[in-house]
């Protein structure tokens, strides 16, 4: 099994509507109000309405649920759903209370991206398995490296 670079994700997000604690952990819904994917054979922009539900449990990691859209520069539409975790440690923490960046090395982001797509060109999306390393976007954002599983 092999891992191959498919392309790097960054959306931008707007604060935090904290739903509070409840009896699964703390609820956090973050809106995506803008992204980009560049890579080799998908290129492309977040679309429409989307979001991250992260709820960050007492072992302190949050459980990521992603949906979104992207329109490629060639006119395709495609559906994006990911689950994941990140570690919500001191850099993470210290990161989001002032909008700036970690590196991917200072804590734990992993994601399980899923495609879906009816457009012929992007098939092979819907045939893939994918993995990503995330890490904290300057600015209030997130930034991904994905990886198709081969």
């Amino acid at each position: 099994m092999d891992l191959v670079h498919e392309m790097t994700y960054h959306a931008m997000l707007r604060p935090p509507l904290a739903i509070g604690a409840g009896p699964t952990g703390t609820r956090m819904v973050f809106d995506v109000i803008g992204g980009v994917f560049e890579g080799t054979r998908l290129r492309g922009k977040w679309v429409g309405a989307g979001a991250d539900w992260l709820l960050v449990g007492p072992d302190g990691f949050g459980r990521l649920d992603v949906r979104g859209q992207i329109e490629t520069d060639d006119g395709a539409f495609i559906y994006l759903q990911y689950d994941g975790l990140i570690q919500m440690n001191e850099k993470v923490q210290a990161a989001m209370g002032s909008a700036s960046a970690t590196e991917f090395s200072d804590q734990y982001f992993r994601i399980a991206p899923r495609f879906e797509t009816g457009d012929p060109r992007y098939v092979w999306l819907n045939q893939s398995t994918f993995i990503a390393e995330g890490r904290l976007y300057p600015g209030f954002g997130v930034e991904y490296r994905v990886f198709r599983v081969v």
